[in-house]
């Protein structure tokens, strides 16, 4: 099912382009997505209804989602979804305020010269939920508990509307909010959510100043094209795990764990990166077997024996690093000997989970950690969401008469060497006073 990539005996400089990877044609995405945003920018909620009809097949009695609903669907949840929800809040909550520990660093660095550096919160954020494949409610707690904690005072959530349930968002989502607290919820899907988002609709919604969350192709094609008019966490590409494995790994877990991220969506990827033939072999049986008998086999089969997915076989878990390190994974699962070891030599990872009894799914739903992350080699370059993704760093400048005096000969050089005579007199004009 799983193609094989055979990189033994070669050593490349760079394995990017040898490992597969999902076509995500953004850019033919944002030229249809441009009238739609257009159209809500210029129309508001009469483009919403028509996207709403054309998309969703179903338009809300109301896009803003009722209180009385929100707490319907929490009431109505079973008790053993409300414990593993509230649970999973919990271990998320723990972990971001641990991440918020301190949000002022001070230097004086000489007497009355103060420079702060301050985290202050975004004001107000949209957090987008799909809707699609999948009713992430775990997506909501994702985005929310770190907006939460970082101090972020406005707080709107839009998730597509549902025919089957009466054009509201899927009641799970809706549940999550209200024991999130989260009133504020819009059934508004795709890239007209996001366009909503940036422009506002008057009597519907007004602006925010950062929108996060996953979403379909369309929806980080609009996030692309309103980066500027709005803050974006980042350009979500379809998922991946990828999985660094030797032969003390158990082929069926390895084989479950490249199913679970496979039944996200047809184009998600699963590669498994080993030295040992004979596991590579025993995980593919494996595969076979458990896909035979899960719900969403024909997605899983489409991800699986797609271009993005493989099995790569390496010479030993030197090269293996080598190999992870340049894919970048989003996520990023390490069953070897000495897991832990192996796992701290990685630099590029979106999340890595160590050792046999950390997968993917844990860190899905309750592990405490993020499960919005950098996705399509991003992971070199940029982090999952977090408190930090909702706040600002604001130097604060605090200087006194005479620690600006001490300093101004310097300032003033600087400024003349730069042909900036006005930036100079910024100085003398002090002095003289």
């Amino acid at each position: 099912m799983l193609q094989t990539i055979d990189l033994r005996g070669q050593n490349l400089l760079d394995y990017r382009s040898a490992l597969p990877r999902a076509d995500f044609d953004v850019d033919a995405a944002v030229e249809r997505v441009r009238p739609i945003v257009a159209a809500v920018a210029e129309r508001g909620a009469a483009a919403l209804a028509e996207f709403s009809e054309r998309f969703d097949h179903v338009v809300p009695t109301s896009f803003r989602v009722s209180a009385e609903a929100i707490r319907a669907a929490e009431a109505g949840l079973s008790q053993e979804l409300r414990t593993a929800f509230s649970e999973a809040i919990r271990r998320r909550r723990l972990v971001a305020e641990a991440e918020a520990a301190s949000d002022v660093v001070r230097v004086e660095l000489a007497p009355g010269a103060i420079v702060e550096q301050r985290l202050m919160p975004v004001r107000r954020v949209g957090l987008y939920v799909p809707g699609g494949l999948a009713p992430l409610a775990s997506s909501v707690l994702m985005n929310v508990i770190p907006a939460q904690v970082a101090g972020v005072s406005s707080i709107a959530v839009s998730s597509p509307p549902q025919a089957e349930f009466d054009g509201l968002p899927h009641p799970n989502i809706l549940a999550m909010c209200g024991l999130l607290g989260v009133d504020e919820v819009y059934a508004v899907g795709g890239a007209q959510a996001i366009a909503m988002f940036a422009y506002g609709v008057p009597q519907v919604c007004p602006a925010v100043d950062l929108v996060t969350g996953p979403g379909n192709i369309y929806v980080v094609a609009a996030k692309r094209l309103l980066r500027g008019v709005i803050g974006i966490d980042s350009e979500a590409g379809p998922t991946e795990i990828a999985i660094l494995a030797d032969d003390s790994a158990q082929p069926a877990f390895v084989a479950a764990d490249l199913i679970s991220q496979a039944e996200h969506d047809p184009m998600a990827a699963s590669v498994l990166v080993t030295d040992s033939e004979p596991l590579a072999q025993a995980v593919v049986a494996h595969v076979e077997a458990q896909v035979a008998v899960t719900k969403h086999a024909e997605r899983i089969r489409t991800a699986l024996t797609g271009s993005q997915s493989a099995i790569v076989l390496v010479d030993d878990v030197e090269q293996g690093l080598a190999v992870v390190n340049a894919y970048a994974a989003e996520h990023l699962e390490i069953q070897t000997r000495d897991a832990r070891a192996v796992a701290e030599r990685v630099y590029n990872a979106g999340a890595i989970f160590v050792g046999s009894y950390a997968p993917v799914s844990l860190g899905d739903y309750s592990a405490g950690s993020t499960h919005v992350l950098p996705t399509a080699g991003a992971a070199a370059h940029s982090s999952g969401l977090n408190v930090h993704s909702f706040r600002k760093q604001v130097h604060i400048i605090d200087y006194s008469a005479e620690a600006l005096a001490e300093l101004a000969d310097y300032v003033e050089s600087f400024a003349a060497a730069e042909d900036l005579p006005g930036h100079r007199a910024a100085i003398s004009v002090r002095r003289s006073s």
